[in-house]
């Protein structure tokens, strides 16, 4: 590999590396207990908790939304680097802008975590749309693996950092817990920014031939999608895996959104559960670099298949975890998964994605996983319901991970690689790597 392309491919990882501070610390640890504590100060429990709730289906809604049409317009323009700057920066923009929420901003708090979010997931379309770029096939699944290792280690750093803020205050001057918080969500916007200039700099976009630009963007953009709910038909392997990713990926999600709810539920305290997520960044650091070169031995495929069997188990042990222990052995078992699954998924999908279709299909796998994430929390909360045990519905979700790990059985992944290529060059064809499956 030629120094230019392994610069570029550090530049690509160490984007992941600064924003992942905000899935850590505003999605995941500090902004909950913080919108809860301080934003909503006044509200009633249930009304600040109907209005993060609310926050957040708006964001996923919107990001949901506008997923494909902005794959297809950065497509179509060629700009996905400016889009994906335009994005980081109003993510950037609302986590510094975050110092400024006191008690009872809950309405203020709301919109900014919205239009973080949007910024976020935005601009995530758009970074997963560059793997195809920066990485040869042969390359991908580490490429992968080291993005996602990256973002564990980075966003880990900065929540350690955090917490210690927030726990000891007086240690850095801060007068306290409060003022810690707020300065901390400055911190993500800082991070991010700092880790964003290496990609910014060093990316250079593929040059691509411009279709004449008759019509505005967004006209163009659903134009696109329009013609992608046609053409991915073209697409079969491509769509098996789709179903597959919906399954299994809606299983993950559950996981990460429910286990903090469902550990307070059996009685494990805010402490443990912050702890337990750091055990998770952190163990998911080498485990993800394991992942990506389990894939150069077993194939992408086989790996994956085996995270999601471990996924199966980390459900049991949620039905029967009774303690703190319990808990952070769930924690452990998580982050030695999360990354591979979520990487592996990700470099296996952008081998059967055509070149020219980079952002715009990227943009379809990005609205999958929004989308797929509303019903297993349905469905983790209906059968909590109407059993009475949220045990019950932990143990629902292991239907998310028997269907989608059966459905991906029936990828092949190499005769993907083969359509791809077959709708990137129009004539010739390319040798694709053997044994993928």
């Amino acid at each position: 590999m030629n120094r230019k392309r392994r610069k570029v491919q550090r530049s690509w990882m160490l984007y992941d590396f600064g924003n992942s501070a905000f899935a850590t610390t505003m999605m995941a640890a500090v902004l909950p207990v913080f919108y809860y504590d301080v934003a909503a100060a006044g509200a009633n429990q249930e009304a600040a908790a109907s209005m993060w709730g609310y926050s957040q289906s708006i964001a996923v809604l919107v990001v949901a939304v506008l997923a494909p049409i902005l794959g297809a317009i950065s497509d179509f323009s060629a700009a996905k680097k400016k889009f994906l700057q335009f994005f980081a920066f109003m993510g950037i923009i609302a986590s510094i802008l975050f110092m400024f929420v006191g008690e009872g901003d809950y309405l203020l708090a709301s919109v900014l975590f919205i239009v973080g979010s949007i910024g976020f997931s935005g601009a995530n379309i758009f970074y997963d749309g560059f793997l195809p770029e920066i990485a040869e096939e042969g390359e991908m699944d580490r490429v992968s693996s080291g993005g996602f290792a990256y973002g564990y280690l980075g966003g880990g750093l900065l929540l350690c950092i955090n917490v210690l803020m927030i726990l000891n205050p007086h240690w850095f001057g801060i007068p306290n817990a409060t003022a810690a918080s707020q300065i901390s969500f400055a911190t993500v916007g800082i991070w991010w920014l700092i880790f964003s200039i290496p990609l910014l700099k060093n990316m250079k976009e593929e040059k691509k031939t411009h279709a004449r630009k008759e019509k505005s963007y967004i006209a163009i953009g659903f134009s696109r999608v329009g013609s992608t709910f046609k053409e991915i038909r073209h697409f079969k392997q491509l769509l098996i895996f789709l179903l597959a990713f919906w399954l299994y990926n809606d299983g993950i999600s559950t996981i990460v959104r429910m286990a903090t709810i469902y550990g307070r539920d059996i009685g494990i305290d805010a402490n443990s559960l912050i702890l337990a997520l750091l055990i998770t960044q952190f163990v998911g650091i080498p485990c993800t670099f394991f992942f990506g070169w389990l894939a150069g031995k077993v194939t992408a495929k086989r790996a994956l298949s085996a995270a999601l069997i471990v996924y199966m188990g980390i459900v049991v042990l949620g039905y029967f975890m009774t303690t703190a222990l319990h808990f952070y052995m769930l924690a452990v078992c998580t982050g030695m998964v999360q990354g591979g699954a979520q990487s592996l998924s990700r470099s296996i999908f952008g081998r059967m994605v055509p070149d020219h279709k980079h952002a715009e299909f990227f943009g379809f796998y990005g609205i999958s996983s929004k989308f797929a994430a509303i019903f297993g929390p349905f469905l983790f909360a209906f059968v909590g319901q109407i059993t009475g045990s949220s045990r019950l519905g932990i143990i629902s979700l292991l239907f998310f991970f028997v269907a989608g790990l059966v459905i991906l059985r029936y990828v092949d992944v190499d005769q993907g690689i083969k359509d791809a290529q077959r709708q990137s060059l129009p004539t010739g064809s390319v040798k694709v790597k053997p044994n993928e499956n």
